[in-house]
C-alpha cells in the first residue's frame, strides 16, 4: 500500500494511491489515524487494515485524482538519521575519509529541512556554489526500540519513501593544505530545502525485501545515477541497528541508507572526485544550478520530482 499526505487549503490530509487516484482517507472515514501521518504510524495495524479496506472499497466522495492533489512531504519526521558513504561504488568515485567502511558515518538533518514533491530546492551562491543531489532509499520506522538487533530490525520498519539528500559539496569537503581531504557533514549536508522527501511511503507490504530496490537519477532528462540498493555496504537492517545503538528509534523517525555513484562530486577534482565511465550514465558537466529538473526514483516506491530555483528574499 502506498500511503501521502497532499494540502487542501494549507491543511495536510492522509491519502491512498490506487494507480491514478487517490482516496482521501479523513474523507472516507473521520479516524483520528487519518487526520495525521505520525498518528497513522502509530495506530499500527488498526490503521492500515482500515486502509486497505478503503482502498479497496472506497466510497465515491472520497476519490480524487492523483494528478490534482497538491502532493506534500508524506511526513514531517522528528529526526531524520543519514548514513553516509553506504555505497560501494560511490565510496569509488570520491576520495575516502580514514574510517570509510568500519561502520556507517552519520549525520542529522531536521524537519526544517524537509520539502515536499514539486517544492523548489533553493539555490544560494552565499551558502554554496556546488549544490548536488543524491538520491536515496529512506526508512521510516515504524515500533520504537533501542538496541535492536539486525535480524529483528526490519521489524520496526512501517516502510519506504524516497529521498534526495541535497548537499553543498564546498561546505562538506574540505582540503588542508597539504591536500588531504576531509568532511564536515553537518556544515555541508543540513540546510533549508536540503531534504525533497516523497511523493509516498510504501509499505513493507510493497517492499518485503529492501536490499533488491533499482534506484535512478535523472537531470534535465540526463541519467545521472542508476543502481541496486544491493550494492549498500551496511544494510537497511543493519542501518537500524547502528542507529538504535545511539538512538531509542521511535515511529515516524527517518534514516536515510546513502546514494550510489554518479553525484557531480565525482568530477571534481579539486573536491576529490574519481568519475569512472558507466555504461548508459551521463557525467555531470556542472553542479546543480536554477531551472534544473531532478527526478529521482526507486522501484515499488515511484518518482520524487524537484526543480532548483534560485533563492529570493522577496517571493
Amino acid at each position: 500500500m502506498k500511503i501521502g499526505t497532499y494540502l487542501q487549503a494549507s491543511t495536510r490530509r492522509l491519502f491512498v494511491q490506487s494507480g491514478r487516484t487517490a482516496i482521501d482517507l479523513f474523507a472516507a472515514e473521520e479516524r483520528a489515524e487519518f487526520a495525521d501521518m505520525l498518528v497513522f504510524i502509530e495506530g499500527a495495524g488498526d490503521a492500515m487494515r482500515a486502509a486497505e479496506r478503503l482502498l479497496h472499497e472506497p466510497p465515491a466522495h472520497a476519490v480524487r485524482p492523483l494528478g490534482d492533489l497538491e502532493l506534500a512531504a508524506p511526513i514531517l519526521p522528528s529526526t531524520v538519521l543519514c548514513a553516509g558513504s553506504n555505497y560501494r561504488a560511490h565510496n569509488a568515485e570520491k576520495a575516502g575519509s580514514p574510517l570509510s567502511g568500519r561502520e556507517p558515518e552519520f549525520f542529522l538533518k531536521t524537519s526544517d529541512c524537509v520539502i515536499g514533491p514539486h517544492d523548489p530546492i533553493l539555490f544560494d551562491e552565499r551558502l554554496t556554489r556546488k549544490l548536488d543531489c543524491e538520491t536515496e532509499l529512506a526508512i521510516v520506522i515504524g515500533r520504537e526500540g533501542r538496541f535492536i538487533p539486525a535480524k529483528t530490525a526490519l521489524d520496526h520498519v512501517f516502510g519506504y519513501t524516497i529521498a534526495n539528500d541535497v548537499t553543498a559539496r564546498d561546505r562538506q569537503v574540505r582540503q588542508t593544505e597539504d591536500g588531504i581531504v576531509f568532511y564536515e557533514l553537518g556544515r555541508g549536508k543540513a540546510f533549508d530545502s536540503s531534504l525533497p522527501l516523497g511523493p509516498v511511503i510504501a509499505s513493507t507490504s510493497d517492499i518485503p525485501d529492501p536490499q533488491s530496490l533499482q534506484l535512478r537519477t535523472f537531470i534535465n532528462g540526463d541519467a545521472r545515477q542508476s543502481a541496486s540498493t544491493s550494492d549498500m555496504i551496511w544494510t537497511c537492517a543493519e542501518l537500524i541497528h547502528f542507529f538504535s545503538i545511539n538512538f531509542t528509534l521511535r515511529p515516524g523517525m527517518i534514516i536515510l541508507t546513502g546514494t550510489p555513484a554518479g553525484t557531480a562530486w565525482s568530477v571534481d577534482t579539486e573536491l576529490g572526485g574519481k568519475w569512472r565511465p558507466t555504461d548508459g550514465l551521463v557525467a555531470a558537466s556542472r553542479y546543480c544550478r536554477p531551472g534544473d529538473r531532478i527526478v529521482s526514483e526507486i522501484e515499488s516506491i515511484g518518482a520524487l520530482e524537484s526543480v532548483v530555483a534560485a533563492y529570493s528574499e522577496n517571493p
